[in-house]
């Protein structure tokens, strides 16, 4: 009796004992901290935009500052509003995704759910070493506009266009472009282009009078096939360019960069100096990225259309490869696709924007980069909503048509792309120093 009492106290012990660690065990793995499993995320997801001088409304650096946010954060994970991303999963990858893994979107809900506590200090990773005021890393050179554009407080200001002189006296190649606004609050986009010496009359520095606009202006069907016209954009959302090792962007010897501005008033006076950096490569080219757009201007939206389609189309001359795409639509834009039609006559869906979002103007980079034989047509197909259901419609009882400010539209389907034949290696090449000079 007294070894059957022993006994049945030893297994009830042991019991005991295995229900407690086993508990412990579980909760302990249950326990999801910031230090630990939190801060990387937000390091590699949001970072880049959540700190000063970015986009971001609010810097999300330390613990301190995501707090505060923790139940917000998780709604915007699960919904899958954060980070922004529009393509549509079932077609190509992209290797700018920025989306957030089923794992990591269940890691931040689990530490929601029990407190969203911080965890041991010695967790904590350290954050990346941003470059203060740019993404892109140090520029090589960083090119601002040469004069400063009063802005007014009120009315309605056309696209303005400012010439800036690179003064290279080398060709150069650049791997890495940004914009940086001078003026947050009232600069809407920018687009920098390029005029190269031989296409003609080169523009004074400084703001370019309208009347000689079209002197220097060239759409892309009248570009010359040498020049990569569009260097790189800045529009909400917009990230800077970022071309794969062994890519660049020519910028001849005393080329001219063209920025096309638009300002937007908002009751305060401004003023603006915006500027761009570039990083040149600093290995051989091989390819020169050419950016073109397949544009429809000639249409009209009807009053109250709630579904109207507008389709444009962009052919490849040569053998290409596609690198990237970049939709662009203004506030009535609905959903946008891309379909590269081959010689044969199959298809292929390239990218689908199933919910345009005015306010994200993303390009979508290629994880492999897309062959588009000699022949092929890349076809837009794009609906706009001007019906009062689109909350965001200036105005749903007008008819709309092409325009530049936001209560028209527009249609470009713009496409960065590499000719199969090119091999600039065997040609001489700009030196790959970093002076501007």
């Amino acid at each position: 009796m007294k070894r059957a009492l022993t006994t049945s106290l030893f297994g009830l012990c042991v019991a005991a004992a295995w229900f407690l660690l086993s508990d412990s065990g579980q909760s302990s793995a249950a326990v999801v901290t910031f230090n630990k499993d939190i801060a990387p995320i937000i390091q590699t997801k949001c970072q880049a935009c959540h700190r000063p001088g970015e986009v971001a409304p609010m810097a999300l650096l330390t613990y301190k500052q995501v707090r505060p946010w923790a139940k917000s954060i998780r709604e915007v994970v699960t919904s899958r509003t954060m980070p922004p991303w529009f393509a549509d999963e079932k077609h190509t990858e992209f290797s700018n995704d920025p989306r957030l893994s089923q794992k990591e979107i269940d890691t931040i809900q689990a530490w929601v759910s029990g407190g969203a506590p911080e965890g041991d200090p010695k967790d904590l990773p350290p954050n990346p070493n941003f470059p203060e005021g740019w993404q892109i890393g140090k520029p090589d050179v960083v090119l601002p506009m040469t004069v400063e554009f009063n802005i007014p407080a009120e009315g309605t200001i056309p696209y303005k266009y400012f010439a800036v002189p690179t003064n290279f006296t080398e060709d150069k190649f650049v791997q890495f472009a940004e914009i940086r606004q001078g003026d947050r609050a009232h600069v809407h986009h920018v687009i920098v282009s390029v005029r190269y010496p031989e296409h003609g009359e080169l523009p004074p520095a400084g703001e370019i009078e309208p009347a000689k606009l079209s002197t220097f202006r060239r759409s892309s069907n009248d570009r010359p096939a040498d020049s990569d016209g569009r260097l790189v954009g800045w529009a909400p959302g917009e990230a800077p360019l970022e071309l794969r090792d062994g890519q660049a962007k020519l910028v001849k010897k005393g080329s001219v960069l063209i920025f096309q501005v638009h300002y937007t008033t908002n009751g305060e006076p401004g003023k603006d100096r915006s500027s761009i950096g570039l990083i040149f490569s600093k290995a051989p080219v091989e390819k020169r990225v050419i950016t073109a757009g397949a544009v429809q201007s000639n249409f009209v939206i009807p009053a109250g259309a709630p579904n109207h389609e507008v389709i444009s189309e962009f052919t490849f001359k040569e053998d290409s490869h596609i690198d990237s795409l970049h939709p662009h639509m203004h506030m009535r834009g609905k959903d946008f696709k891309y379909t590269l039609v081959y010689p044969d006559g199959k298809s292929k869906v390239l990218l689908w924007i199933p919910r345009w979002d005015f306010g994200w103007q993303l390009t979508y980079v290629f994880k492999e980069e897309v062959f588009a034989p000699k022949g092929s047509k890349l076809v837009c197909v794009a609906h706009y909503d001007n019906s009062i259901n689109n909350k965001f419609n200036p105005d749903p009882t007008k008819d709309v048509r092409w325009g530049d400010q936001t209560w028209e539209e527009m249609m470009i389907g713009y496409v960065d792309y590499t000719l199969d034949k090119q091999d600039l290696r065997k040609q001489p090449q700009a030196a790959s120093s970093s002076s501007s000079k």
